[in-house]
C-alpha cells in the first residue's frame, strides 16, 4: 500500500497541471487525449520490463542493479550501471528543480511574484523536502500516505466538479477526440507524448526501494500496474472534466488551467483553494522523487562502484543521508539557476538511451543466460513487449528533437570518459588485462 502510494504521488506532481495546455496546443485540437493514452500505453509496456527485473532483483538502487546484472557484473555491466548513476547525479536534481520551479510558477496565481521571489520559493521547497526526508523509512511511508490523500482529494474535486457541471457536452468532447484532424500526425503526437510520458514517470519508483519493500516479488509488479492504470484513469477523467467546462481553444493558452477551471465553476476563492491543493500535490511528488533517487548513488557506493562517501548511513536513523543531501543540495542550486522551459524534454531525452532502452536490451540478454524460473514475474507474450518498448522509446527519443537528443548523448559521452578514467586509475575492466602484457 505504501509503495503504491509513493509511486502515485511521484507520478502526479505539478506536471499534469502545467502540461495539459501544452499538449492541447501541440496537437491543435480535441485529439489531445491521444497523447495521454499513448503515455499510459508506453508506461504499461515498459512496466513489464521493470516488473520482471524488480521481482527478480529486489535491491536498493533499481536500474543501477538491473543494468549491472543484465550486462555482466565484471564487464559491460560496470559501464552501463556507472552511466546510470552518472546520469542520476544530474537528472535527479534537474527533476527536483523542474518540480520546484513549476511549484513557484503556479504559486504566482495566488499572488504576483517577481523573479527573485519565485526563486526563493522554489529553493525553499527543496530545502523543506530535504528536512522531511531526513528520517527513517517507516515514518516516511506514513507521511507518503497522508500526501496521497491530498492527491486524491485534489483530482477528485477536479473530476467530480467538472463532470457534474459540464458546460460543453461530454459526448462532444469524446467525438472531437475520435475525429481525424491535421494535428493528429506522428510528429505532433510524438512531441505531445514527450510531455505526457513525463507526467507518468515514477511508476517504477518502488524498484528503487526494492530492498525495503515487503514481499517484493508480488508487491513490486502489483504496485506499478496499479499505479499506471489508476493514474491513467485519473488523468483522462481530469482532462475530459477540464475541457467540458473550459473550451480547449481557451484551455490551450491558459497558464493556470486548473485554477481557471475552478474559478469558472465556483469563483475566485475556490480557485485559490484549488491552487493550494495543487501545490500540495506538487510538493508531495517532489518528496517521493528525492526519496527514490537518494537510494541510487548509495547502492552504487555500497557496491564499490562509486565514491565511498555516498555509502554512509545516518548513525542512528540508518538512511543514506550523504546521497540525500548531495542530490537535494544540487537540486536546490539548479532550482535557482534554471527556468522550467524545456527542462521536461531534456530530462526525458537524457534518460531514454541508457535507462529505458538499455534496460530493455539487458532483459533480453538475461533471458538468454538464465532459465524462466529465475524470474518470479513473467510477462505475457515475451519478448514482444520488450521489442515494442524499445521501438516506442526510440520513437519518443527522436521526437524530443535534435538539440535534446544531442544533449542526452553528450552526457552519455562525458560519462563514458569519466568511467574510462576511473577504470584506468583503479586498473579495472577494461584495463585489467594490461597487467598481464
Amino acid at each position: 500500500m505504501q509503495g503504491t502510494a509513493l509511486n502515485m504521488i511521484d507520478m502526479v506532481g505539478i506536471g499534469p497541471f502545467v502540461v495539459l495546455p501544452l499538449v492541447i496546443k501541440t496537437l491543435g485540437g480535441g485529439q489531445f487525449l491521444w497523447a495521454w493514452i499513448l503515455g499510459a500505453v508506453v508506461s504499461l509496456i515498459d512496466a513489464f520490463i521493470w516488473a520482471e527485473l524488480g521481482a527478480a532483483f529486489p535491491q536498493a538502487g533499481g536500474s543501477y542493479n538491473f543494468l549491472k546484472i543484465s550486462y555482466g557484473e565484471q564487464r559491460w555491466g560496470r559501464l552501463l550501471s556507472f552511466l546510470y548513476v552518472w546520469q542520476t547525479l544530474i537528472q535527479a536534481p534537474l527533476v527536483m528543480a523542474s518540480g520546484a520551479i513549476g511549484f513557484a510558477q503556479y504559486a504566482s496565481y495566488l499572488m504576483p511574484l517577481e523573479e527573485w521571489q519565485r526563486k526563493a520559493i522554489s529553493g525553499g521547497v527543496v530545502l523543506i523536502i530535504i528536512a522531511l526526508l531526513y528520517r527513517k523509512i517507516d515514518s516516511i511511508g506514513k507521511i507518503g500516505l497522508l500526501m496521497w490523500g491530498a492527491v486524491l482529494l485534489t483530482l477528485g474535486w477536479i473530476i467530480i466538479g467538472g463532470l457534474s457541471n459540464a458546460r460543453i457536452p461530454i459526448t462532444e468532447t469524446i467525438q472531437s477526440v475520435n475525429s481525424a484532424g491535421s494535428g493528429l500526425v506522428a510528429a505532433s503526437l510524438g512531441q505531445a507524448s514527450v510531455k505526457t510520458i513525463y507526467c507518468y514517470l515514477g511508476y517504477y519508483n518502488v524498484c528503487h526501494l526494492g530492498g525495503e519493500i515487503k514481499q517484493p516479488t508480488r508487491n513490486i509488479p502489483a504496485s506499478m500496474f496499479i499505479s499506471i492504470v489508476g493514474i491513467a484513469g485519473l488523468y483522462l477523467l481530469m482532462n475530459i472534466s477540464v475541457v467540458s467546462v473550459v473550451p480547449w481553444q481557451i484551455a490551450q493558452n491558459s497558464e493556470f488551467i486548473v485554477s481557471t477551471f475552478v474559478e469558472t465553476l465556483y469563483g475566485p476563492q475556490a480557485a485559490k483553494l484549488a491552487t493550494i491543493l495543487i501545490l500540495l500535490v506538487a510538493f508531495s511528488s517532489l518528496f517521493a522523487v528525492l526519496l527514490g533517487y537518494s537510494r541510487v548513488p548509495y547502492a552504487a557506493a555500497v557496491d564499490g562502484q562509486f565514491f565511498r562517501i555516498f555509502a554512509r548511513l545516518h548513525p542512528t536513523r540508518q538512511f543514506p543521508y550523504v546521497s540525500l543531501l548531495f542530490l537535494g543540495g544540487l537540486g536546490f542550486v539548479f532550482s535557482l539557476l534554471f527556468r522550467l522551459g524545456d527542462v521536461i524534454t531534456a530530462i526525458l531525452a537524457m534518460r531514454i538511451v541508457v535507462q529505458f532502452v538499455g534496460q530493455a536490451i539487458g532483459l533480453l540478454l538475461l533471458h538468454r543466460r538464465r532459465s524462466a524460473d529465475a524470474f518470479p514475474f513473467q510477462m505475457p507474450l515475451y519478448p514482444l513487449p520488450v521489442l515494442l518498448a524499445i521501438s516506442v522509446w526510440l520513437f519518443v527519443f527522436f521526437s524530443t528533437g535534435t538539440p535534446f537528443m544531442l544533449s542526452g548523448l553528450v552526457v552519455i559521452g562525458l560519462g563514458i570518459g569519466a568511467f574510462v578514467a576511473s577504470a584506468a586509475i583503479r586498473k579495472q575492466w577494461p584495463f585489467e588485462s594490461i597487467k598481464h602484457v
